[in-house]
């Protein structure tokens, strides 16, 4: 049996390789990420290897001496750091264990490594995958993904504005993100295409540049706008908008972890009873900032996401295990500074496929 193995950065990578030099009859018989603990990932760079032949793919796993084992090259230099050699056995053990789908036919390996190289998170790949491989309805694998995503990413379609009193949504998130930019989309939208009634309302004292901001686009747009510092002067304000349709609130900026300020801005809303509570987060931030943000503006009836910064995202498959755990629809996306143009209503299918790649058509928004 002539086994090769092959080296690349990424597991996709490393697959195309295996494609391209033995076909699309190879079988793969297993793969390995190297240096993948943190200290060897510095020190030697991580990457992935691939075992595979053109031959019948056998029952018992293989054994041969074409692996390139790195516990052996860099033993004396990694027990150091550890207690033991055992801890040293069990690290790898474990690590390879938690990493590597087992078992899997061709096609769930494949959907494993593209949501891997989308960035999704690898427990939560590892479930989805776990989850496809009950399906036997003979659904393509990737098919399958897609409309097991499509359960997972929800959306809310636009603001839904009536007629008879002003709908009031807030946008909140954190500094940086983009809210004033995409409150003037919103209202260059409502107000040029949709000919509807829209009023501003800005609680962002704190920085002078961001009203000055918004008080710009209202005057471009000829939309009335009024700056509010207190609950009293909130309520006051939206009872002088009663005669239009749409109300958007631009809030400050806040962190997450400032509880103060957080409660306060929950007290804000409370007083506007905001229909919508859209928090704003940039696509290109971490799955960890995205998934504490979430957690530390829920107590102010956050309803729906939008996500802002697409055009300058690396990849999406991060926001998958945020979106899950947060339970929160996406509202609208957001590519550009340009106002009104850059910004779409989010489409559940064009999104998901954007997230995959374009190995599943891509859908741009």
């Amino acid at each position: 049996m002539d086994i090769r193995t092959f080296r690349a950065r990424t597991l996709n990578d490393a697959l195309r390789q295996v494609r391209q030099q033995l076909g699309d009859d190879a079988k793969v018989l297993h793969t390995r990420i190297k240096n993948s603990g943190l200290v060897a990932r510095v020190i030697w760079g991580q990457h992935v290897e691939v075992a595979a032949t053109v031959g019948e793919k056998p029952s018992a796993p293989v054994s041969t001496e074409i692996e390139f084992d790195y516990r052996q090259q860099y033993r004396d230099q990694l027990t150091e750091m550890v207690d033991s050699p055992t801890d040293l056995d069990d690290l790898f053990t474990a690590h390879s264990a938690a990493r590597e789908p087992s078992g899997l036919p061709e096609q769930l390996f494949q959907v494993f490594a593209d949501l891997i190289e989308a960035d999704v998170d690898e427990s939560v790949a590892r479930r989805i995958v776990s989850d496809l491989s009950t399906n036997d309805s003979g659904t393509r694998p990737h098919e399958l993904l897609v409309d097991y995503l499509l359960d997972s990413v929800t959306t809310t379609g636009p603001l839904a504005v009536g007629r008879g009193r002003p709908r009031v949504a807030a946008l909140v998130g954190p500094t940086g993100v983009g809210k004033t930019t995409t409150i003037a989309k919103l209202a260059a939208n409502y107000r040029l295409r949709e000919n509807r009634r829209v009023g501003l309302i800005t609680v962002d004292t704190f920085r002078v540049a961001a009203v000055e901001q918004l008080r710009t686009y209202a005057d471009i747009i000829d939309l009335p706008m009024e700056v509010v510092s207190t609950p009293t002067e909130l309520c006051d304000a939206i009872e002088s908008m009663q005669h239009l349709d749409l109300i958007l609130m631009d809030t400050a900026g806040r962190s997450p972890r400032d509880v103060v300020r957080i409660h306060e801005l929950r007290r804000m809303l409370e007083a506007a009873k905001a229909d919508d509570v859209l928090l704003v987060l940039s696509t290109t931030a971490s799955a960890r900032s995205l998934g504490a943000t979430c957690r530390e503006f829920a107590p102010v009836g956050t309803t729906a996401v939008v996500l802002t910064k697409l055009d300058e995202a690396m990849s999406l498959g991060h926001l998958l295990g945020v979106l899950e755990e947060s339970k929160l629809p996406i509202c609208y996306l957001t590519n550009g500074q340009n106002v009104p143009d850059d910004i779409a209503v989010a489409d559940g299918e064009s999104f998901v496929r954007r997230m995959l790649g374009s190995s599943h058509n891509v859908a741009t928004a």
